[in-house]
């Protein structure tokens, strides 16, 4: 059986595509669960929903992996190393888009941190310490371009909730790409399961401080949504954040990072569809320069994947 599969030129792994389909799928419907589960009426708190979410998702996912035979002790340095980007990516990167989504639509939540590839790259050139080419730098632009137009009709409005909430999310996806490439740079010897489990209760503090910090009430969740928080637990953590663990260990970053092209699309019907959440002149051309951006970071980084190949006989270097 084969485990892997070329894909414009690269050689990938199957089970690390089948993880990102499984990230393509269910992320794109997170936003609209979150939007459901912290918007006015619902019951819940952000900090609240955050922390509670961390706490079960960790405790199952680090079943998982005892049960799997799996190790599930992390030495001193990896527990720092889980600790530190689970501030980035949960805490940071997650819990502003929940807070920002009590305000926020859930499709408008996607596209801005459908951003994250770019920032991505933009980010791995800091700690690379290397200028981007010129047709990447381009792609950049677009996608940035893209992110101001998306955000530029709420923050004219002036200082509301509505302007906090956007000027928050322009934040989330940084502190994401930051922790995402924080994880890549650092493999671990321990399974997905236990990674994604010890980040999730490393985060679990964090959301309960925060939540403490804010004075938030008590929780009393409509059933509705109590769904919605159970739909993020066992789909938006435990099987899909599991997934992204595992494609970020088997497939280049540039590659894993391409579920921001499906996330926003599917994102933005489901608002659309179920919420009723409107469609703008604005949410449009935003988007089309983000996912333009997107796809200009793509395909740089794979012309750059091939570059590197090894030549076959007779063939000069990178012109596969």
């Amino acid at each position: 059986m084969r485990t892997t599969v070329n894909v414009a030129g690269q050689s990938l792994s199957v089970a690390g595509l089948m993880n990102l389909l499984v990230v393509y799928l269910v992320w794109s419907s997170t936003y609209l669960a979150i939007r459901i589960a912290v918007r006015p009426g619902s019951g819940l708190t952000p900090f609240a929903l955050g922390a509670s979410r961390m706490l079960v998702a960790g405790l199952i996912l680090l079943g998982i992996a005892y049960w799997k035979g799996q190790r599930i002790v992390p030495t001193a340095s990896e527990l720092y190393h889980l600790a530190v980007t689970s501030v980035f990516l949960w805490l940071g990167g997650n819990g502003l888009v929940i807070w920002a989504e009590q305000v926020a639509d859930s499709s408008f939540a996607a596209l801005m941190v459908s951003s994250t590839p770019i920032i991505t790259v933009a980010i791995n050139a800091l700690f690379t310490r290397r200028l981007p080419p010129l047709s990447l730098t381009f792609a950049l632009l677009l996608g940035f371009g893209g992110l101001v137009l998306l955000a530029a009709p709420s923050l004219l409005k002036g200082v509301s909730l509505e302007f906090y909430s956007t000027l928050v999310l322009c934040f989330a996806p940084v502190l994401w790409a930051t922790g995402s490439v924080l994880q890549s740079r650092r493999p671990m010897e321990l399974s997905a399961a236990a990674t994604s489990a010890y980040q999730h209760l490393c985060a679990f503090f964090g959301f309960l401080l925060a939540a403490v910090l804010l004075k938030e009430p008590m929780p009393h969740p409509t059933a509705e949504a109590l769904a919605s928080w159970s739909y993020l637990v066992v789909f938006g953590s435990v099987i899909s954040y599991t997934s992204y663990i595992t494609a970020l260990r088997l497939l280049p970053i540039h590659i894993a990072m391409t579920y921001a092209y499906v996330n926003p699309v599917l994102a933005l019907f489901l608002g659309w569809y179920f919420l009723d959440e409107a469609v703008t002149v604005w949410t449009l051309a935003g988007t089309t320069l983000v996912i333009w951006g997107v796809t200009g970071v793509f395909r740089q980084k794979n012309r750059e994947a091939r570059q590197k190949m090894p030549a076959g006989p007779g063939e000069p270097a990178g012109t596969r």
